[in-house]
């Protein structure tokens, strides 16, 4: 079996560890990050929505930095919303604080009944540059 090229941010490890999974896998120029959700360092939520939004963002830009990737280098975004009907509108206020210009990414928005206590998450694909795969 090949080895995975898993891509750790700097301090979280031990909460992937515990969980069983990896934030984020390199593939073939690509690189697949785990949804991203607002938790504090020691995994739990971030209580206030707009906050815990943010921080989801600043945990996946802290992987796709590890990676060698930024934002810009996203294709493709799924996120998942509890109640979206309630909270679009203070989740999308937050969105275009990361977002950048256009062209967009592709979006999927998915509205679900549960995530663990959190609100929203956030997961996406990245093409890796040729220097981020060195």
């Amino acid at each position: 079996m090949t080895q995975r090229d898993v891509v750790f941010p700097p301090g979280r490890q031990a909460l992937y560890d515990r969980n069983h999974y990896s934030p984020a896998i390199r593939s073939n120029g690509f690189l697949f990050v785990s949804g991203q959700v607002g938790s504090r360092e020691d995994g739990s939520p971030e209580p206030d929505l707009e906050a815990q939004v943010r921080r989801a963002f600043d945990n996946l830009n802290s992987i796709l930095k590890a990676a060698g990737s930024r934002f810009d280098d996203v294709i493709d975004v799924t996120v998942f919303m509890v109640d979206p009907q309630s909270t679009f509108e203070t989740i999308w206020k937050v969105v275009p604080e990361y977002w950048g210009q256009a062209p967009y990414p592709t979006l999927t928005a998915v509205g679900v009944t549960w995530l663990y206590g959190f609100d929203f998450e956030i997961k996406v694909i990245a093409r890796q540059t040729e220097q981020a795969n060195q």
